[in-house]
C-alpha cells in the first residue's frame, strides 16, 4: 500500500426474559395448538410444498452426473457471495458500488471549525516564482507567525527528502515551535518506487536535527489499495504514527485516538451542504508568512488542527472513496483532515463480521436453489425473483445508510451468485428441457450468433416462412484460385482444405456477432442487421471483415509450411444497405436469407478487389457507419450492373493517419482540379512504392480530363 507523498522537489501533495414473561410462555405451551386460519400453514402453503416436491424430483432425475456438476457450480457460488469482492473484475465492480453507495448516504455536514487547512496553491507557486521545490523558507516564516496562534497542532504533508538552501532556517522554526508540529515521514520498505536509499537517508537525518523539540515526524502513509483512498492505513511498527492520529494525540484528544487504535475501516468522507461552502475551510500560507497579515488571522487558527500541504492542480492529488462520482481527486491533506474529523467524532464505522457475511452468502444460494425448484408461471415467478434481487442487492444500501461500513460486503457477488446457484439448480432439475434446448442450439449456432440463436429458441415462430426489408451490414468474402487448385489434389484433401477454411471465416463471423447467410463454395455470404439489430453492427461487421482476410493470410501460410501448392488471397467485400430477409423455401426445407440490391453490391465490391489491388473493400455507406477511423478514400468506381459510382473506402489501420488526410485532400483536389489533383495523388504513392492499392488508384485516375468514377467491367 503505497503512501500518497508530497515532496520538498515537487508540491504535496437483549434484555433478559421477565419472570412474568416467562410464566405467559409456559402458559402458552400448555394449551392445544390452534388451526391456522384457512388451513394456511405459517410456514408454505401445501399447494407451495407441492411446487418444490416436483422440482425436487426433476432434480434427482437428473442422474448423479449433473446433479455432482450442480453441487460444484453451488460450491463456486458460494464462493462468489463469499469472495467476491477478490475476484477480477467482479471485485472492480464491487468497489464502483460502494463508491456510488457511500456517496448517496455521505452526510451532508456545514464547514468544519476543527480543521484548518493552509495550503501552497498555484498562485502562492506564481508569486513565488518557485514552483519546485515548494519554498521552505516561505514555510518558516509562516510556522513563526501560526505558533502564536493557538492552534492544538500542526501537521505539514510535505517530505523534507533532500537539501535545500533554507533547510537551517526550517529546522530554526521547527526546534522553536512551542505548538506540537509533525513533519511528513516515509520509508524505502513501503515506498520503493517513490522513495530511494538517499531520500530516506536525509529524511531521518532532518528528523534527527528535531530531537528535544516540539516537532517530530508522523507518516503520512495511505490506503491506495485498488486505486483509491477508501480506508484508513495500516499502521506499521517501523513508521511513526500516522499524522492525524500523532497530531490528536498531542493535542489533547487522545480519547479519540484511542477509540480508532487498530481502526482499518472506511474513511468517512463528507459533503458540503454548499457548493460555495466547502467541507474544509482552506487559506493560503502567503497569508501567514506576512506577520501584519498573520496577526489578524489569528481567530481562523485558535483551538485547530492545522494542516500544511499543496493544493495544486493536477499534482499530487489522490483518488477518494468519491472520486469516481464526482470525478474530483482531492489533495492529499483532505483524506488527512477527513481522518481527523472522524476521530474526532469518534464515528467508527462498525462492521459485519466474517462469520455473518458467511451465514448471508449461504441464504443468499440457498434461497435460490428453492426459487429455482418453484415451478410457478412467468408471472408469479419473476416478481418473486425481482424481490429477492432487490432485497440482496439493496441490503448493502441499507447498511451503509445505517451508519455500517459495507466496504467488503457483497452486493455484486450476492446478486451474481444468486442468479448462478439458480441456474445451476434449474439446470440440473430440467434436464431434458436442457438436453433438447442444447441440440437446438448447437444445431443453429453453426449459422447464427449465440444470442440470436436463443431468441429462436425462445420464439420458434421466428422460423415462419416471411421476409421484411431490413437494413443490414453485408460482407462477402472469396478465395482467390481455390477453384483451379482444386482440380489438382485429391477429393479426400479439397474437401479438408475447403472444411478448414469455411470453419475458420465461420468462427470470425460467429465471433463478431454476424449470421452466416450462406456458403457458395469456397465464398462466404455473412450480414448484421437481422434477425436481431445492435447498434454496433456495423463496427462488428467491419471487425470481422479486416478478421477475415487475416484468417484467410492464416490459412494460406499454414498451408504453404505444409508443403501445399501455393493458395490464393482472401478478398473481402462489405456494404450497407436495404434488403429483404427472412425464412424462404418449403415447409419441409428452409434457409434464413437476405436478398437484394445490397447484397449484389457487396459481392461487387469483393470482386472488385483484383482491378483495385486490394483485399478488403467497403463502400462509404458501411464505412461511415462502423465507428471505426482505420478507413483510407480509395475513389469512386462504378461496378458491374450499376449505373450509380460507389465510393469506396479500404481499412487500413496500418497506414499512417498523417497519409489518410493527405489522399483524402488528394481526390478532394482532383474533382476539382484534374491536373494537380494526380499530381497530389502522384507525391503519395511515390511515398509508398510497394503499395499495390495506391499504384492501381493511380492508373485509374492518371487521365486528362475530368473523372469522377471508373467503370469496373
Amino acid at each position: 500500500m503505497p503512501i500518497r507523498r508530497t515532496r520538498s522537489t515537487g508540491p504535496v501533495s437483549p434484555s433478559s426474559a421477565t419472570a412474568s414473561g416467562r410464566c405467559r410462555r409456559a402458559d402458552l405451551a400448555s394449551r392445544p395448538a390452534l388451526p391456522s386460519r384457512s388451513g394456511v400453514t405459517p410456514a408454505i402453503t401445501g399447494a407451495s410444498r407441492r411446487v418444490l416436491a416436483r422440482g425436487a424430483r426433476n432434480l434427482r432425475a437428473a442422474g448423479p452426473r449433473r446433479l455432482a456438476i450442480m453441487a460444484v457450480i453451488l460450491l463456486a457460488a458460494l464462493a462468489l457471495a463469499a469472495l467476491s469482492w477478490r475476484l477480477p473484475g467482479v471485485g472492480d465492480a464491487e468497489r464502483s458500488l460502494y463508491d456510488l453507495r457511500a456517496y448517496l448516504t455521505a452526510p451532508r455536514v456545514e464547514q468544519d471549525p476543527r480543521v484548518l487547512l493552509v495550503v501552497y496553491d498555484d498562485q502562492t507557486l506564481i508569486a513565488a516564482k518557485k514552483r519546485s521545490p515548494l519554498d521552505r523558507g516561505l514555510l518558516a516564516k509562516a510556522l513563526r507567525n501560526l505558533d502564536a496562534m493557538g492552534a492544538k497542532a500542526v501537521g505539514i504533508d510535505i517530505l523534507f527528502d533532500q537539501p535545500q538552501d533554507e533547510d537551517d532556517d526550517l529546522v530554526g522554526a521547527l526546534r522553536g515551535m512551542k505548538t506540537p508540529t509533525f513533519i511528513a515521514y516515509a520509508d524505502v520498505a513501503g515506498n520503493r518506487s517513490d522513495i530511494v536509499y538517499d531520500q530516506q537517508q536525509y529524511l531521518d537525518a532532518f528528523r534527527g536535527r528535531l530531537a528535544g523539540s516540539t516537532s517530530g515526524a508522523a507518516s503520512i502513509r495511505l490506503d491506495f489499495a485498488n486505486g483509491a483512498t477508501r480506508l484508513w492505513p495500516l499502521v506499521e511498527s517501523r513508521l511513526p504514527p500516522v499524522l492525524g492520529r500523532a497530531m490528536l494525540a498531542a493535542g489533547g484528544d487522545r480519547a479519540a485516538v484511542d477509540r480508532f487504535a487498530g481502526y482499518r475501516g472506511a474513511v468517512r468522507y463528507r459533503l458540503p451542504v454548499s457548493e460555495d461552502r466547502p467541507v474544509w475551510q482552506s487559506l493560503k500560507i502567503d497569508l501567514f508568512a506576512d506577520p501584519e497579515i498573520a496577526a489578524a488571522m489569528a481567530d481562523q487558527v485558535r483551538g485547530k488542527y492545522v494542516l500544511i500541504g499543496g493544493d495544486i492542480v493536477d499534482v499530487d492529488r489522490v483518488p477518494t472513496t468519491f472520486t469516481a462520482i464526482d470525478g474530483d481527486a482531492v489533495p492529499g491533506l483532505q483524506v488527512h483532515a477527513a481522518m481527523i474529523a472522524q476521530m474526532l467524532d469518534r464515528a467508527a464505522l462498525p462492521r459485519l463480521s466474517g462469520a455473518m457475511l458467511a451465514l448471508l452468502a449461504v441464504l443468499v444460494v440457498v434461497s435460490a436453489g428453492l426459487t429455482s425448484l418453484l415451478e410457478w408461471k412467468p408471472w408469479r415467478l419473476v416478481p418473486f425473483i425481482a424481490v429477492q434481487l432487490a432485497l440482496f442487492g439493496g441490503a448493502p444500501v441499507w447498511l451503509q445508510w445505517r451508519g455500517v461500513d459495507t466496504f467488503g460486503v457483497p452486493a455484486v457477488g450476492w446478486a451474481l451468485a444468486w442468479i448462478v446457484a439458480f441456474a445451476a439448480v434449474s439446470s440440473a432439475a430440467r434436464a431434458s428441457t436442457a438436453e433438447q434446448r442444447r441440440f437446438a442450439h448447437d444445431a443453429l449456432g453453426k449459422y447464427l450468433p449465440r444470442d440470436i440463436a436463443e431468441e429462436i429458441i425462445e420464439h420458434p415462430e421466428l422460423l415462419a416462412l416471411h421476409g421484411e426489408k431490413k437494413a443490414l451490414f453485408i460482407v462477402f468474402s472469396d478465395l482467390e484460385g481455390f477453384t483451379q487448385m482444386s482440380h489438382s489434389l485429391e477429393p479426400e484433401q479439397v474437401a479438408r482444405l475447403l472444411n478448414q477454411y469455411l470453419e475458420m471465416l465461420s468462427k470470425v463471423v460467429l465471433d463478431h456477432g454476424g449470421v452466416i447467410d450462406k456458403f457458395v463454395g469456397d465464398a462466404v455470404v455473412a450480414f448484421w442487421g437481422a434477425p436481431l439489430a445492435r447498434d454496433d453492427d456495423g463496427r462488428r461487421a467491419a471487425l470481422a471483415a479486416y478478421a477475415m482476410w487475416q484468417a484467410g493470410e492464416e490459412f494460406r501460410r499454414l498451408n504453404a509450411d505444409a508443403g501445399l501448392p501455393r493458395i490464393g488471397k482472401t478478398r473481402v467485400g462489405m456494404h450497407y444497405g436495404e434488403a429483404v430477409v427472412g425464412n424462404f423455401g418449403g415447409e419441409r426445407r428452409i434457409q434464413y436469407t437476405a436478398l437484394g440490391d445490397a447484397m449484389n453490391t457487396a459481392a461487387r465490391l469483393e470482386s472488385a478487389n483484383k482491378a483495385l489491388g486490394s483485399s478488403v473493400m467497403a463502400s462509404r455507406e458501411l464505412a461511415e457507419r462502423s465507428g471505426l477511423d482505420w478507413w483510407r478514400p480509395m475513389g469512386s468506381v462504378v461496378l458491374r450492373g450499376r449505373a450509380k459510382p460507389v465510393e469506396l473506402f479500404e481499412p487500413r489501420p496500418d497506414f499512417p493517419v498523417a497519409e489518410r488526410e493527405a489522399l483524402g485532400e488528394a481526390l478532394a483536389l482532383h474533382a476539382a482540379d484534374p491536373a494537380r489533383g494526380i499530381e497530389a495523388l502522384k507525391a503519395v504513392a511515390a511515398r509508398h512504392p510497394a503499395d499495390e492499392a495506391l499504384q492501381k488508384l493511380i492508373e485509374r485516375y492518371d487521365v486528362q480530363e475530368e473523372v469522377t468514377s471508373h467503370v469496373l467491367g
